[in-house]
């Protein structure tokens, strides 16, 4: 009897709901996961970010749940998750390591509105986007004040036993669903925004004449419809206006601009044999690895694949493999580094040959057992290349 009415009681008032875009949200928020900093002096700015993706992510979760007043603190918590990320990004040297130190020591911190006026006074960045933005910041402070309306529980609209109340059980829930996506979408679009002020590589990358002169960035550029969705064009704009962002554009649009085909080595670690001449017109805009697993490939049409780092990096090529299995184990490529003899090593249905330059193994993989001459002239062909490349730019590969 007791189980059977905390059960009953438990769920009275709350009425589950279903949210007919959640698929394309959670998709839409790759968006934000994938804009990973590169970052060194942003503290713990990236775990900021993966945190109010999670809250974003429990929001959605929590309505469908019907505890509707959680999810609405889950978004609003979003929001202010990335106000405290700019904060301990773009606060002076002197004082952001005792606000950090404050923070994670759960010592007295500013609250939202405190880190708010303290930006506005000594962020540089922060500043200068509140300069070039103020309606998106309007509207963010706008969106902080009704969120709480949720979350304070400021009229019986917002009670469960006024809400969910047998007598109103039957009007629909459309209503009450919209108004919470729009929240979602204004709290994606502000976290999304907020993000900026660490780098502007999310919006600097959506522009192919910057993203083909770029180096390798962990940083993914955000989608057009991401962008059209949670952000809007107007913004956009004005965010590009910014000091941080022109100073970022210039110091890359003087920079060479890669093919397609050396764009692929570098971001995609594809090497398309049928496409050597042009990869090695611009041989020197990759890095060593990079580099390195180009002149393997070009050095004998055997070799089908390169993996580097104890597999860590693989470079694929046009050509098939006959192996079968779609694993990869660092154990594997540490035996074939220690065996004795590192050529023509069996790996399932191919071959892994084992090549060491400067300060690194590269594991060659290839269908048919390579001859000693084709051993030779492999290791011959990568010396050779990299030495001109170092007499070409008059540095060390």
């Amino acid at each position: 009897m007791a189980d059977s009415y905390i059960e009953w009681r438990k769920r009275e008032h709350v009425r589950p709901m279903l949210l007919p875009n959640k698929e394309q949200y959670y998709i839409d928020l790759l968006n934000i996961e994938h804009s990973w900093s590169g970052r060194l002096d942003t503290n713990i700015g990236n775990t900021f970010v993966m945190e109010a993706e999670q809250q974003l992510v429990n929001a959605i979760e929590l309505f469908e749940q019907g505890y509707f007043d959680c999810a609405y603190y889950s978004l609003r918590s979003a929001v202010d998750m990335s106000t405290t990320m700019v904060f301990l990004a773009d606060m002076p040297d002197s004082e952001r390591d005792n606000y950090l130190e404050a923070w994670k020591s759960t010592m007295d911190f500013p609250m939202q509105g405190q880190m708010i006026k303290e930006l506005s006074r000594n962020g540089s960045v922060f500043t200068d986007m509140l300069e070039k933005m103020p309606e998106f910041f309007s509207n963010s402070k706008k969106l902080s004040a009704e969120l709480n309306k949720y979350v304070h529980k400021q009229g019986l609209q917002h009670f469960y036993v006024s809400r969910n109340h047998l007598m109103n059980q039957e009007k629909s829930q459309a209503p009450f669903i919209e108004i919470f996506e729009k929240y979602l979408q204004r709290c994606i679009g502000v976290v999304a925004v907020m993000r900026l002020a660490i780098d502007p590589f999310p919006i600097l990358l959506m522009d192919e004449e910057i993203l083909y002169r770029c180096f390798d960035s962990m940083t993914d550029p955000y989608s057009d419809e991401f962008v059209d969705k949670y952000i809007g064009t107007s913004t956009i704009e004005r965010y590009k206006r910014t000091e941080m962002y022109i100073a970022t554009y210039d110091s890359f649009i003087s920079e060479e601009k890669k093919n397609d085909a050396v764009f692929n080595v570098m971001k995609y670690q594809y090497i398309d044999s049928r496409r050597l001449d042009e990869i090695f017109s611009q041989l020197h805009l990759l890095p060593k690895d990079d580099i390195i697993s180009v002149l393997l490939v070009a050095a004998d049409e055997k070799v089908i694949k390169v993996y580097c780092h104890n597999c860590f990096l693989r470079y694929f090529t046009d050509k098939e493999s006959n192996r079968k299995a779609m694993s990869w184990s660092g154990l594997d490529f540490k035996k074939f580094s220690e065996a004795k003899n590192p050529m023509n090593q069996i790996y399932d249905e191919s071959y892994i040959s084992v090549y060491y330059f400067g300060d690194t193994f590269y594991f060659v993989e290839h269908n048919e057992l390579l001859s000693e001459v084709e051993v030779n002239r492999i290791a011959e062909f990568v010396v050779e290349g990299l030495n001109t490349l170092k007499i070409e730019n008059g540095t060390d590969i």
